[in-house]
Protein backbone atom coordinates (compact mmCIF):
# COMPACT_ATOMS: atom_id res chain seq x y z
CA UNK A 1 0.00 0.00 0.00
CA UNK A 2 1.50 3.54 -1.22
CA UNK A 3 2.77 5.51 1.85
CA UNK A 4 3.12 8.98 0.89
CA UNK A 5 1.23 12.12 -0.45
CA UNK A 6 2.43 14.47 -2.74
CA UNK A 7 1.84 18.15 -3.92
CA UNK A 8 2.23 18.13 -7.85
CA UNK A 9 2.97 21.68 -9.27
CA UNK A 10 3.35 22.44 -12.40
CA UNK A 11 6.39 25.08 -13.45
CA UNK A 12 6.01 27.81 -15.60
CA UNK A 13 3.07 30.20 -13.84
CA UNK A 14 2.87 28.52 -11.41
CA UNK A 15 6.47 28.37 -9.29
CA UNK A 16 7.80 31.06 -11.36
CA UNK A 17 6.91 33.87 -13.65
CA UNK A 18 6.11 32.40 -17.45
CA UNK A 19 7.90 34.85 -19.73
CA UNK A 20 7.30 31.89 -23.07
CA UNK A 21 9.86 29.23 -22.98
CA UNK A 22 12.25 29.89 -19.74
CA UNK A 23 15.56 28.09 -19.95
CA UNK A 24 17.54 30.73 -18.64
CA UNK A 25 18.11 31.12 -14.85
CA UNK A 26 18.61 35.08 -15.83
CA UNK A 27 15.44 34.46 -16.69
CA UNK A 28 13.49 33.00 -14.29
CA UNK A 29 11.89 34.56 -11.34
CA UNK A 30 9.97 32.64 -8.51
CA UNK A 31 6.64 33.70 -7.20
CA UNK A 32 6.87 35.26 -4.32
CA UNK A 33 4.41 32.90 -2.86
CA UNK A 34 5.60 29.98 -3.99
CA UNK A 35 8.28 29.96 -1.14
CA UNK A 36 5.77 29.98 1.83
CA UNK A 37 3.70 27.26 -0.28
CA UNK A 38 5.84 25.02 -0.12
CA UNK A 39 7.71 25.12 2.76
CA UNK A 40 3.83 24.89 3.96
CA UNK A 41 3.35 21.04 2.44
CA UNK A 42 6.75 20.44 3.46
CA UNK A 43 6.08 20.22 6.65
CA UNK A 44 2.85 18.75 5.94
CA UNK A 45 5.37 15.75 5.14
CA UNK A 46 4.74 16.19 1.47
CA UNK A 47 6.18 14.78 -1.18
CA UNK A 48 7.43 18.14 -3.70
CA UNK A 49 7.14 17.21 -7.57
CA UNK A 50 7.45 19.20 -10.54
CA UNK A 51 5.13 18.04 -13.61
CA UNK A 52 6.35 20.25 -16.41
CA UNK A 53 5.42 20.05 -20.52
CA UNK A 54 8.67 21.33 -22.12
CA UNK A 55 7.67 21.62 -26.06
CA UNK A 56 10.37 24.44 -26.41
CA UNK A 57 12.59 21.21 -26.23
CA UNK A 58 11.30 19.88 -29.30
CA UNK A 59 10.85 23.32 -31.11
CA UNK A 60 14.54 24.15 -30.94
CA UNK A 61 13.96 27.00 -28.39
CA UNK A 62 16.49 25.31 -26.29
CA UNK A 63 18.28 21.88 -25.26
CA UNK A 64 17.08 18.90 -22.68
CA UNK A 65 20.57 20.37 -20.93
CA UNK A 66 19.44 23.44 -20.84
CA UNK A 67 16.45 22.61 -19.08
CA UNK A 68 18.63 20.71 -16.61
CA UNK A 69 20.84 23.53 -16.42
CA UNK A 70 17.81 25.52 -15.05
CA UNK A 71 16.47 22.68 -13.09
CA UNK A 72 19.54 22.18 -11.34
CA UNK A 73 19.33 26.25 -10.42
CA UNK A 74 15.98 26.31 -9.28
CA UNK A 75 16.96 23.04 -6.50
CA UNK A 76 19.92 25.20 -5.47
CA UNK A 77 18.05 28.31 -5.07
CA UNK A 78 15.70 26.33 -3.15
CA UNK A 79 17.90 24.30 -1.12
CA UNK A 80 20.15 27.51 0.04
CA UNK A 81 16.59 29.30 0.93
CA UNK A 82 14.70 26.58 2.04
CA UNK A 83 16.99 24.30 3.45
CA UNK A 84 15.27 21.32 1.04
CA UNK A 85 14.88 20.65 -2.47
CA UNK A 86 11.75 19.30 -4.97
CA UNK A 87 12.02 15.14 -4.23
CA UNK A 88 11.58 15.28 -8.24
CA UNK A 89 11.00 17.17 -11.37
CA UNK A 90 9.66 15.56 -14.62
CA UNK A 91 9.63 16.65 -17.68
CA UNK A 92 7.90 16.09 -21.27
CA UNK A 93 9.98 17.56 -24.32
CA UNK A 94 7.16 16.46 -27.01
CA UNK A 95 5.08 19.02 -28.55
CA UNK A 96 3.01 16.48 -29.69
CA UNK A 97 0.64 13.78 -27.49
CA UNK A 98 2.29 11.38 -25.75
CA UNK A 99 1.76 9.19 -22.57
CA UNK A 100 3.80 11.72 -20.35
CA UNK A 101 2.88 14.95 -22.25
CA UNK A 102 -0.26 16.94 -20.21
CA UNK A 103 -3.15 16.20 -20.18
CA UNK A 104 -1.79 12.37 -20.19
CA UNK A 105 -1.29 11.34 -16.56
CA UNK A 106 2.02 10.04 -17.43
CA UNK A 107 4.15 12.04 -15.67
CA UNK A 108 2.12 12.02 -12.72
CA UNK A 109 1.92 7.72 -13.22
CA UNK A 110 6.13 7.58 -12.86
CA UNK A 111 6.21 9.66 -10.15
CA UNK A 112 3.23 7.55 -8.18
CA UNK A 113 5.51 4.56 -8.86
CA UNK A 114 9.06 6.38 -8.01
CA UNK A 115 7.83 7.99 -4.82
CA UNK A 116 4.97 5.10 -3.73
CA UNK A 117 2.91 7.48 -3.80
CA UNK A 118 -1.23 7.43 -2.70
CA UNK A 119 -2.73 9.83 -5.34
CA UNK A 120 -5.66 9.85 -3.06
CA UNK A 121 -3.77 11.61 -0.66
CA UNK A 122 -2.29 13.78 -3.12
CA UNK A 123 -3.49 17.38 -4.75
CA UNK A 124 -2.11 19.08 -7.57
CA UNK A 125 -2.16 23.39 -8.82
CA UNK A 126 -1.32 24.48 -12.16
CA UNK A 127 -2.19 26.97 -14.37
CA UNK A 128 -3.84 25.40 -17.83
CA UNK A 129 -6.27 23.06 -17.81
CA UNK A 130 -3.94 20.49 -19.26
CA UNK A 131 -2.97 20.28 -15.82
CA UNK A 132 -6.09 19.59 -14.00
CA UNK A 133 -6.86 16.76 -16.77
CA UNK A 134 -3.93 15.24 -16.12
CA UNK A 135 -4.34 15.32 -12.33
CA UNK A 136 -8.20 13.91 -13.05
CA UNK A 137 -6.96 11.18 -15.23
CA UNK A 138 -4.38 10.04 -12.88
CA UNK A 139 -7.25 9.51 -9.85
CA UNK A 140 -6.02 12.79 -8.17
CA UNK A 141 -9.26 14.11 -6.73
CA UNK A 142 -7.77 18.17 -5.33
CA UNK A 143 -6.94 19.86 -8.11
CA UNK A 144 -6.73 23.63 -8.07
CA UNK A 145 -6.72 26.20 -11.29
CA UNK A 146 -4.13 28.84 -10.77
CA UNK A 147 -5.48 32.31 -12.23
CA UNK A 148 -3.06 35.17 -11.08
CA UNK A 149 -3.96 38.12 -13.30
CA UNK A 150 -5.70 36.92 -16.28
CA UNK A 151 -9.14 35.65 -16.97
CA UNK A 152 -8.59 31.69 -17.32
CA UNK A 153 -8.73 30.81 -20.89
CA UNK A 154 -11.27 28.07 -21.96
CA UNK A 155 -12.08 27.84 -18.43
CA UNK A 156 -15.22 26.47 -19.42
CA UNK A 157 -14.07 23.61 -21.30
CA UNK A 158 -14.20 21.92 -18.10
CA UNK A 159 -16.83 21.42 -15.42
CA UNK A 160 -16.32 24.10 -12.58
CA UNK A 161 -16.76 20.93 -10.12
CA UNK A 162 -13.55 19.33 -11.73
CA UNK A 163 -11.13 21.76 -9.87
CA UNK A 164 -11.00 24.37 -7.28
CA UNK A 165 -10.00 28.09 -8.53
CA UNK A 166 -7.48 29.84 -6.60
CA UNK A 167 -5.80 33.55 -7.66
CA UNK A 168 -3.07 33.15 -5.56
CA UNK A 169 -0.56 30.04 -4.09
CA UNK A 170 -1.92 31.34 -0.65
CA UNK A 171 -5.35 30.35 -1.86
CA UNK A 172 -4.12 26.65 -1.89
CA UNK A 173 -2.49 26.32 1.70
CA UNK A 174 -6.61 26.87 3.46
CA UNK A 175 -8.09 23.72 2.38
CA UNK A 176 -5.16 21.18 2.88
Amino acid sequence: MAKNKAVFFDRDGVINVDLSYVYKKEDFRFYDDFFPCVTHFKKQGYKLVVVTNQSGIERGYYTIKDFLSLSSYMQDYMQERLGFRFDRIYFCPLLHDTIRRKPASGMIIQAMNDLDLDLSKSCLVGDRLTDIMAAKNAGITKRYLLCRDKKHENSAELDKGEYTLIHTLDDFLPDN
